[in-house]
């Protein structure tokens, strides 16, 4: 739990794998590059809901613990984001990133929520072999986006990938019981709204 709070005590500006990363990006950029890794960070409004109507179509019950684990990611990594505090690196004009001051998101750093939700949702695509080479395609240029984008340093991205393999591991691994559990729910409301019909 200790290392939740490291970066309280680290100035993520001065490491120099973050140092790194950003340099490598600027090795790479490009007008064309900088559009498609813009376009990218939204995308997962269309992939998340894609993937769970696939699993629909399918009849696959993990849809249910999909929902849950995206849920649950997203609440701890913006729960930790809070008590964190982190400021952006494009908030911070002397590291010269690809996005300026002015545009930058307003929201804290640390973690990634684009990494701490979407990396772990990779496990429920264990049974579509095609979808999880394109999820998992999609996944490393959506991370690479975030700091290439400098929304987000490369320890952000870490933090949150590490975070999201532990949690989506444990609701996968109990993923009978959280389809069962969320199906009687689903199947209450759905006969309640048609006992009121």
């Amino acid at each position: 739990m200790a290392a939740l709070f490291i970066p309280l005590f680290i100035d993520a500006s001065k490491l120099s794998i973050n140092l790194w990363a950003f340099g490598a990006a600027k090795a790479v950029a490009s007008p064309i590059l900088t559009t498609i890794m813009s376009l990218l960070a939204p995308s997962f409004l269309i992939v998340l809901p894609a993937l769970a109507l696939y699993m629909l179509y399918k009849k696959d019950m993990n849809v249910y613990t999909f929902v849950i684990a995206g849920v649950l990611l997203y609440v701890v990594s913006d729960t930790i984001k809070l008590i964190v505090r982190e400021p952006r690196p494009c908030h911070d004009a002397s590291l010269g990133l690809l996005t300026s001051p002015s545009a930058c998101e307003a929201s804290f750093s640390f973690p990634s929520n684009h990494a701490s939700v979407l990396t772990g949702l990779a496990f429920f695509t264990t049974n579509y072999k095609y979808i999880r080479i394109l999820y998992i395609a999609w996944l490393i240029l959506v991370l690479f986006g975030r700091v290439y984008l400098g929304v987000h340093y490369f320890t952000d991205v870490i933090a949150g990938a590490a975070l999201s393999l532990v949690i989506a591991y444990i609701a996968y691994r109990y993923k009978k019981q959280l389809n069962r559990f969320a199906d009687r729910i689903v199947s209450k409301v759905i006969n309640l709204h048609l006992v009121q019909r």
